[in-house]
Parts: structure tokens; C-alpha cells; sequence
């Protein structure tokens, strides 16, 4: 199946981009670019933007800055339908059955749901492809996850925006998940997905942005940013960028 055509600019480009809930600065001059063909990581603590950031993308809350989808501003329909996103809690609709949803989604990228390209995909990612016959309601919190992540794969969009794709996955589904994932970048499109889970960011991400205090910490490749650090782990490397910043933020 053929990656949808985009426009000429770089799939995500996000430039002095600012948001806040009241007077809370949430995010605060964040600028990145996401390319074509790459698997990007955002990373950052519960609650340091990476949702608002998201959402702010998706023009589902308004923010000070620019954002452009393949060149076009993200305020613009037409962009986003390059794009497409799975959401951290992602809920079905109960009453529809699996098949359902996925014709559904495709529906609005006007594409019609072929049911072995969904049986492969399902397998692929360790759902029952039996399970695609039957309503969302019998299905497990991990199983709808997967639904989710087979809508994504099947519609082919060139930019994929995933808010924490692993939540509700168990390991193996996991391991599948980051194959796909890398299958998809492969095929050339462009995958921007946040995550606490540093040790698959690491696995996968040909670059990640560090998100702490409503700015961007740190800009690069997972190697580089373990280098900085002296870190053998990601994970290390995140701690100590954290106490490097909070360290360099003055006393009240």
C-alpha cells in the first residue's frame, strides 16, 4: 500500500511555539522540525507539555507561534489531512465492531477498508484478527490500542502523531509495535510520538527533543544526547539533564 502524496515542506514545523492554561506557561518558545522518513521522540516528565503540544498541532487549542503541516499552517484543514494521530486515551466507540471503526477512519481520508490488509496488520501487531468481527465493547484496554494503532498504519497518512502509542501495551505488543514503526519509516513516512518510556524512544528514534520547563533542553539524536551526559542509558542521560537545568534556574 503507497504512502499518501504530501506537500514539499517538511512534514511538522514548529516555530517559537508558546501556550499556557491561565497564568501556567506550559510551553514556552519550543521550536523543531520533524523530516521526512524519520522516527522522532518527544520526551519529557508527566505533565511538561508533550499532550498540550500535541493538541496545539492539531489546532485544538490556540497558541502563540507558528506550526506548519508540509508547508501549509496546521489552522488549515487541508493539512491535516496529511496527517494521523492516536490520541494517549483512546477510546472506540463501544457499539461499533472493529471492521467498523477501521472503515470509518479510512472513510475520512476517502479510502475504502480492504479486510486482508486489516487481518495482516492486526496480526502484526498481535491483535486476533477474529476480533476485528466483533464490537469494540468485548475488547481489553490493550486491544482497542491496538485497533487504534491498525487505523493509523492502514491509512497510509505520510505524518503519524502518536501520544504515547505503548500505553496498554504488554512487552510483546510492544516489541511488534516499534517493528511497525520502523516498517512504516522505512517505507518514508514521518513518525513524531511522545513517550516517558525512554528505553524504546532510545530503540527507535533517529532524533528527540527533551521537553522540560515549557522549552526544548536538548535537540539531537539519542547518542549525541547520552554523550552529552556521559550516560550509558537514556534514561541517565535524562536525569542528569533535568538537574543540569533545574540547577541553572536562578532562586526565587
Amino acid at each position: 500500500m503507497a504512502v499518501m502524496a504530501a506537500g514539499s515542506g517538511l512534514p511538522l514545523t514548529i516555530t517559537n511555539v508558546t501556550a499556557a492554561y491561565g497564568k501556567k506557561q506550559v510551553l514556552n518558545g519550543v521550536s523543531f522540525d520533524v523530516r521526512r522518513a524519520e522516527v522522532f521522540g518527544l520526551v519529557g516528565l508527566n505533565g511538561a507539555g508533550k499532550t498540550t503540544l500535541i493538541r496545539s498541532i492539531l489546532d485544538l487549542r490556540s497558541t502563540v507561534g507558528d506550526i506548519a503541516i508540509f508547508g501549509e499552517p496546521h489552522s488549515a484543514a487541508r493539512s491535516r489531512r496529511n496527517l494521523i494521530y492516536l490520541p494517549e486515551r483512546f477510546h472506540p466507540s463501544m457499539q461499533l465492531k472493529g471492521f467498523e471503526y477501521l472503515s470509518i477512519v479510512l472513510a475520512y481520508f476517502d479510502q475504502k477498508l480492504d479486510k486482508a490488509a486489516a487481518t495482516t496488520i492486526a496480526i502484526k501487531l498481535d491483535l486476533d484478527p477474529e476480533a476485528l468481527a466483533r464490537k469494540v465493547r468485548t475488547y481489553s484496554k490493550g486491544m482497542g490500542q491496538k485497533l487504534g494503532l491498525a487505523a493509523t498504519f492502514l491509512v497510509q497518512a505520510p505524518l503519524m502523531i502518536l501520544d504515547e502509542p505503548m500505553s496498554g501495551l504488554d512487552p510483546r505488543a510492544r516489541v511488534l509495535l516499534k517493528d511497525r514503526l520502523m516498517e512504516a519509516r522505512n517505507a518514508g513516512r514521518a513518525i513524531f510520538f511522545s513517550s516517558h518510556i525512554l528505553s524504546d524512544i532510545e530503540e527507535i528514534c533517529d532524533r528527540i527533543g527533551v521537553l522540560h520547563g515549557g522549552h526544548i533542553i536538548f535537540l539531537g539524536t539519542p547518542r549525541n544526547f547520552m554523550s552529552k551526559y556521559g550516560a550509558a542509558t537514556l534514561e541517565r542521560a535524562f536525569l542528569a539533564a533535568l538537574e543540569e537545568t533545574e540547577r541553572a534556574v536562578p532562586a526565587a
